[in-house]
């Protein structure tokens, strides 16, 4: 593996997590309809601490903050088990004097930072509860992210089921110094995708804002063919196959003229990575120019072509995809940022300067800087 010297340049990591504490929620939300359905943790007969919210387990503790098991054990990596809760869980994921001490060891700069539990929460039927759910995060990360303001930045979460709720709670963190981002579901429920015109509010407010929101994995609401899985009943095939729900997603909007009606606005497919996006833009153009007009019925001014709208208003955040930065040309080197995924099991951490040195060796010096932390800076207006 190529050193560490090699990545020389700023480094911020577009997509961190925290894992968040036992009482996150069941300390700040005490009374109100909601207080016996909120988040909360059990230790279960096995000795493994587990999430629950609403009836529905979640996730274990320990399950997703194995951050560098992978290099040195990767046989060991478990969802359960006594070892599995939060005597084992890394203090930096919760703790924002640890995280920066955790960020410094792996190089990182800038830390833009997204929830753990909070993914398995977009698959929690009831709106209603997860806008209480999300607002009460919201103020929980302003919070862990004013430790240090100027490495700390978080991505606000964002119910979109009330289209009208879902702005108040934009406008009410795009007015805190460290939200640059938000985040809705990757994929809606199946009636509500996003080329419907119930949007069109949320997409001007965001363009308006400019403020960039995210499509991260596992935020899927639940619906017919995408029913609530926990990290138990998930299987396999779901998991290889998650860059489904946001390329049709991003087709939805990109085909409905959102991007040609909101020019500012920026949507980033979050931990996917990106070696399918090639083929993808491929048959978006195929489908515009040569399907029947009815397939595809909304024509874009100035001969704009679907991949214009993604080379121009997406954004693609992965952790290691080699064969994806081969492909950079067609992707769209600008189009491209870096994150650690810490601490979770898969993430670079703390390896990610010797790892970002080895996929992006044959990068010029430029996009090297592109990619790991100028056009995060730019997005994010850091």
């Amino acid at each position: 593996m190529a050193t560490s010297t090699k990545v020389k340049h700023r480094i911020i990591s577009s997509d961190d997590h925290i894992f968040e504490p036992p009482g996150l929620w069941t300390d700040r939300i005490t009374s109100g309809e909601f207080k016996d359905r909120i988040p909360h943790v059990k230790r279960t007969e096995d000795g493994s601490d587990w999430w629950f919210c609403d009836g529905n387990k979640l996730s274990s503790a320990f399950s997703a903050t194995q951050a560098g098991v992978r290099f040195q054990d990767p046989d060991s990596l478990t969802i359960k088990g006594a070892d599995t809760n939060y005597d084992n869980v890394i203090v930096g994921s919760y703790d924002p004097v640890e995280h920066l001490k955790d960020m410094d060891i792996d190089g990182v700069d800038v830390g833009i930072i997204y929830p753990t539990i909070g993914l398995f929460l977009y698959g929690i039927p009831d709106g209603r509860l997860l806008d209480t759910v999300f607002s009460t995060y919201n103020d929980w990360l302003a919070d862990f992210c004013a430790t240090d303001p100027n490495r700390l930045k978080g991505i606000a979460m964002i119910n979109v089921d009330d289209v009208q709720v879902g702005i108040k709670e934009l406008e009410r963190c795009a007015k805190m110094d460290c939200y640059p981002g938000a985040m809705i579901s990757v994929y809606p429920q199946e009636a509500n995708s996003y080329d419907n015109p119930m949007y069109e509010p949320l997409w001007a407010a965001a363009n308006e804002l400019e403020i960039p929101l995210s499509l991260h994995v596992g935020t899927n609401r639940p619906g017919p063919g995408q029913e609530f899985q926990d990290l138990e009943t998930v299987r396999p095939a779901f998991t290889a196959n998650t860059d489904h729900w946001a390329r049709v997603s991003v087709a939805h909007m990109i085909f409905s003229g959102v991007f040609e009606r909101y020019p500012k606005l920026q949507v980033g497919i979050v931990e996917v990575e990106l070696s399918w996006a090639p083929h993808f833009l491929d048959r978006m153009d195929y489908a515009y120019q040569e399907r029947p007009r009815e397939w595809a019925p909304y024509r874009f001014k100035d001969d704009m072509m679907p991949s214009d709208f993604f080379h121009r208003n997406i954004f693609m955040s992965f952790q290691e995809d080699a064969v994806g930065i081969r492909l950079r040309d067609i992707i769209g080197v600008d189009n491209l940022v870096w994150g650690a995924d810490y601490p979770h099991p898969e993430g670079t951490w703390p390896r990610s300067r010797e790892i970002l040195a080895e996929i992006l060796a044959d990068c010029t010096e430029e996009e090297k800087e592109k990619i790991v932390g100028k056009n995060a800076a730019k997005l994010y207006k850091l």
